[in-house]
């Protein structure tokens, strides 16, 4: 009996500890870029909130560089070790989840939730009929502008998506506003940054006005004719002879020109608005993007969230990502880096975005002709392949060939991977 009693004791305490393991609050591991530093004291003082309002999960939290973030995320699913709550970058989304990275996030997004996210949300963290990633905050593709200079070149201040330039007025303006006293470029264009991601969002929309693409958006299946046609070959001719006539540099000496006064417009996101604000108050206004061809179009997509499928607790990192899309939340991270509000009701409530605010094109822009990167697992190919191109384009390369190149590494992924065909 003695021996009995002993081994249910062990019994029991073998099952109980377990339980006695987890006792405390479940961690949620939190991976997120190092974008500006008030969005991330913006995300941080939110996952404070969020610990302090409940006792049930707390989030333990990894910043990682952006530059390499990518890399990052497929290097911790190859050792299995994928933290539970994913930022990503929107147009990465569709490759995770090929991967096998992501859990579709359905069933946990209500009706009302769904409705009140923009489209262009929805739009990009939807890959194969399923949602697998939301955005806090959609982002916004201008040209801003020092109010100064453009009055003293003459030329007409655009108010609204429908006043945009034409190409042949855009050229125009940079030609008169290289004339204007103490501007050293008439605009800057954010070549500092180096051959990435911006070079993709930044100007393949300018591609796409022309009439070109990145890829053939039929079928997914090939960049031939889009990405090389003669429409591409157009749109990256204007884009050279903006350096070729002293317009732009193609060697920055800095990220300042613009705040400095040595730039008169700047070709960039929302993202600059805290800073340009900053420096030029009431002389800083947003220009809608160009209509450079046949099309208008603008970048958009942001940084978003998705759970990993190696997570142990879904329902713990869907909890913070609800916690993160609170009105209240969705505008404190917005307001940060000056980006638009993932929701509706957010966006209604912040008065950047009403008529005549300092940032209602953007707004106005991703409702009317804004274009998302190409939702495909081929994608960060295409980006790659694309940014290179550009960048050899800018220092000289002959563009039908370098644009060859690209749709060539395009076009062989694609094949090498089977077209990508999707098998959940």
């Amino acid at each position: 009996m003695k021996r009995l009693g002993l081994l249910l004791l062990l019994v029991v305490i073998v099952v109980s500890a377990p339980a006695l393991a987890q006792d405390g609050p479940t961690e949620i591991s939190v991976w997120y870029h190092s974008g500006q530093q008030g969005e991330r004291d913006a995300l941080n003082a939110i996952m404070d909130a969020f610990d302090a309002s409940q006792d049930e999960f707390v989030t333990v939290r990894t910043e990682q560089p952006e530059g390499t973030y990518t890399d990052s995320v497929n290097a911790a699913a190859l050792a299995n070790n994928l933290p539970c709550l994913l930022d990503m970058d929107g147009p990465t989304m569709a490759s995770f989840a090929y991967a096998g990275y992501l859990l579709p996030l359905d069933e946990y997004v209500s009706e009302e939730l769904r409705a009140d996210l923009l489209a262009s949300i929805i739009a990009q963290g939807t890959y194969n009929e399923s949602l697998y990633s939301i955005g806090t905050f959609d982002s916004g593709l201008g040209i801003w502008g020092n109010r100064e200079y453009l009055e003293a070149a003459g030329v007409r201040i655009p108010a609204s998506v429908e006043e945009a330039w034409t190409l042949e007025e855009f050229n125009e303006a940079l030609a008169a506003l290289s004339e204007v006293e103490g501007v050293e470029e008439a605009i800057e264009l954010k070549l500092n940054y180096g051959a990435g991601e911006w070079f993709t969002y930044g100007f393949s929309p300018i591609l796409q006005s022309f009439g070109g693409d990145l890829i053939n958006r039929e079928d997914y299946l090939s960049a031939e004719g889009v990405l090389n046609g003669e429409e591409a070959v157009a749109a990256m001719e204007w884009f050279v002879s903006i350096f070729d006539n002293g317009w732009a540099t193609r060697t920055p000496a800095d990220d300042n020109a613009f705040i400095e006064g040595r730039a008169a417009l700047s070709f960039v996101g929302h993202w600059e608005y805290p800073r340009y604000s900053a420096a030029l108050g009431e002389n800083l206004v947003l220009l809608p993007m160009p209509m450079f061809g046949p099309a208008h179009a603008t970048g958009m997509g942001s940084w978003n969230w998705g759970i990993t499928s190696t997570c142990a607790s879904p329902e713990g990192a869907w909890a913070v990502l609800e916690f993160f899309l609170q009105p209240e939340n969705v505008q404190r991270i917005a307001e940060a880096g000056g980006a638009v509000p993932a929701l509706n009701s957010a966006l209604e409530l912040d008065a950047r975005f009403a008529e005549g605010g300092p940032l209602a094109i953007y707004a106005e822009q991703l409702n009317a002709i804004a274009v998302p990167r190409p939702v495909t697992p081929a994608y960060p190919v295409i980006t790659a392949a694309f940014a290179t191109a550009v960048d050899e384009i800018v220092n000289g390369a002959d563009i039908q060939e370098a644009l060859d190149t690209a749709v060539d590494t395009i076009d062989a992924d694609i094949e090498d991977n089977d077209g990508y065909v999707f098998e959940g």
